[in-house]
C-alpha cells in the first residue's frame, strides 16, 4: 500500500431539503471539475429559518482530494 498526499479543500453547498442533500450538492457539483475526491468532513451546518420552518440548509466542508502519484 502506498502512503498517499492530500490536499484540502474548503465546500459550501446549500439546499431547501436537507442538510444530507447540502452535502451531496456541494460533492457532486466539485466532482466535475475535480479529481481524486476521497473524504469529507463537515464544519459547519447553517440554515434560514421563514415562518417558523426550515427553509433552507447551508454545510460547509473540509474536502480532500488525492494528490496523483
Amino acid at each position: 500500500m502506498n502512503d498517499h498526499v492530500y490536499k484540502q479543500i474548503e465546500l459550501t453547498g446549500s439546499s431547501t431539503q436537507s442538510s444530507d442533500d447540502a452535502i451531496r450538492t456541494a460533492i457532486t457539483k466539485a466532482s466535475k471539475t475535480l479529481r481524486n475526491l476521497h473524504w469529507f468532513q463537515v464544519t459547519e451546518t447553517r440554515g434560514m429559518i421563514e415562518d417558523g420552518k426550515v427553509a433552507y440548509w447551508q454545510v460547509t466542508l473540509k474536502v480532500g482530494l488525492r494528490i496523483d502519484d
